[in-house]
């Protein structure tokens, strides 16, 4: 790689470098499901050395993939260390799984296509911009060294849609990182401080078959579902009762997504079974949740002869909680953000989750800052037509870059 030496040449060919970068990462597919997702992770590594880091590989155990309905996942860490290294270790994570296309696009979702300012393609916005974002604010770093003192790590990783459990969890968890600080994959016109969190449960409602000329010799398990359901609405009712004191955030909710079951029109259906998403706000905790919500199950169906009810959690995912330190990060971006967009980006709450969660989990005070419009809708995230204006990339690598120098200010 070659980059002129005059300072506005160089800014432009690293700018016209990072658009390229993006685009060969958005047309390698990493849909999750089905959660292939090592041939992108080789293919990011590649990328990355060819800037000139060096990039640890670290496959994750095929066994712990599939637990979380995956089939390949290898997260990469790229980390540098800059004067003496004793000053702050600061995670950048971004995820370069992506929800599978769908229905309704007018350009190919691995396109990468350019048009209008904009760059179109699935994980343009989530987040493989942030790969691009963050990647190329190190490069900043690593081009004008002087002056700091810390180390920046990359944490680039690939289960956010199936819970950041084999990514940034098995990252902290088998000792791979220690951050005093993390930033992960964001927007540019906010900074998170506190998210949702998501508790899924599968209800498997057993009865007994019968003929439906005879129903009475049966035990039907869609009539207990029904009252299961009569009791779950009118819990959501409740739940609009309370709103969190973390602005942003709303009430709790609550809604069942899938329901299967039955075997015939002539027969009293034996078994039904239903998921459940509870999303939870910053002030609740998951496990007190779940219980509450098993007892809401059992009770509804109390008394009822011939059933059997089982629950079973399928993620609990605990909100992004704010934590002391976090000012430090939301002063210094909203700071440089406020130079660069000439507008100060609100600290604010969002009524979703990430895989960011589980560095405050251990510790260590998150926000969510990157590429990005001001909306998931504006970008199209999740859906047709997924799109990153290159002047919010831009931007936002700009506000990293100016906010991990006033972070690594050597003292």
């Amino acid at each position: 790689m070659s980059i002129p030496g005059d300072d506005s040449e160089r800014l432009d060919a690293t700018q016209a470098l990072q658009v390229e970068f993006l685009k060969a990462l958005v047309r390698v597919p990493s849909d999750n499901p089905p959660g292939d997702c090592a041939p992108h992770a080789e293919v990011a590594a590649r990328l990355l050395e060819e800037l000139g880091f060096t990039v640890e590989r670290h496959p994750v155990p095929e066994p712990f993939v599939k637990t979380y309905g995956m089939k390949s996942v290898v997260n990469l860490v790229v980390r540098e260390r800059f004067g003496t290294g004793k000053g702050p270790v600061i995670a950048l994570n971004a995820h370069g799984d992506v929800v599978p296309p769908g229905e309704g696009w007018t350009f190919d979702p691995y396109g990468a296509e350019e048009k209008g300012g904009a760059i179109y393609g699935r994980g343009a916005a989530v987040s493989k911009s942030d790969f691009a974002t963050y990647a190329f604010a190190l490069l900043g770093l690593k081009q004008r060294p002087e002056g700091l003192d810390g180390t920046v790590e990359l944490h680039f990783t690939y289960d956010e849609e199936a819970g950041g459990f084999v990514g940034p969890k098995w990252l902290i968890e088998h000792d791979l990182t220690k951050p005093d600080y993390a930033i992960s994959a964001g927007f540019s016109y906010a900074v998170v401080v506190a998210h949702n969190g998501a508790l899924h449960l599968e209800i498997v409602v057993r009865g007994k078959q019968a003929h439906a000329a005879m129903p009475e010799t049966g035990a039907d398990a869609l009539e207990a579902a029904t009252a299961i359901l009569s009791a779950i609405y009118g819990e959501r009712r409740r739940l609009t009762g309370i709103v969190s004191a973390t602005p942003g955030i709303g009430s709790p909710k609550i809604t069942v997504g899938l329901i299967s079951g039955g075997i015939n029109t002539n027969v009293v259906p034996d078994r039904i079974v239903m998921r459940v998403d509870r999303r939870l706000t910053p002030e609740e905790d998951g496990t007190s949740v779940e219980a509450g919500l098993n007892a809401l199950v059992e009770a509804a169906v109390g008394g009822m002869p011939g059933i059997d009810i089982e629950c079973r959690r399928i993620i609990l995912a605990e909100p992004l909680r704010t934590l002391p330190g976090t000012e430090k990060l939301v002063e210094t971006i909203q700071k440089h953000a406020s130079e660069v967009l000439g507008e100060t980006p609100p600290a604010t709450a969002v009524p979703l989750y990430t895989d960011a969660r589980h560095y405050t989990a251990a510790g260590v005070p998150t926000v969510l800052y990157g590429a990005g419009p001001r909306s998931i809708l504006e970008a199209n995230a999740h859906a047709a037509d997924e799109h990153v204006q290159i002047r919010d990339l831009k931007a936002a690598t700009q506000v990293i870059e100016a906010t991990l120098r006033d972070l690594l200010r050597a003292e």
